[in-house]
């Protein structure tokens, strides 16, 4: 079975959300702090982004009892969003992902280049 079947809610903490968002402070910072940062095209393709996973994103990864989170992800056949670098250069992405917290079942959107593998 495909999609996300338990009880989540969105993160409170909108940082999680602006991080991901181009031209936001959070990923201003992110891109200075680190040099890249992954960012969605746009809020609306986030949430459009968001509830596809939710309704058909696969499980990844290796369930890991040392890690604190689910993940979900799905690949698109358009880029979500990209990579932006400190140089000017982007990646495009198209892989998003959903990372839960297992114990609260918050849960964020993430742009990815593929499936973390968590072992």
């Amino acid at each position: 079975m495909s999609g996300i079947d338990r009880d989540i809610i969105p993160d409170p903490r909108l940082s999680l959300i602006d991080r991901h968002l181009p031209d936001t402070p959070q990923s201003q910072r992110l891109l200075r702090k680190e040099g890249r940062v992954h960012v969605f095209t746009d809020r609306e393709t986030l949430e459009r982004v968001t509830k596809l996973i939710i309704e058909s994103g696969e499980r990844t990864g290796i369930n890991n009892e040392d890690d604190d989170y689910e993940r979900y992800g799905l690949y698109f056949s358009d880029p979500i969003g990209y990579i932006a670098r400190m140089d000017g250069s982007q990646t495009l992405l198209y892989y998003g992902e959903i990372k839960i917290v297992k114990t609260t079942g918050e849960y964020h959107a993430i742009p990815r280049t593929s499936p973390r593998r968590t072992l």
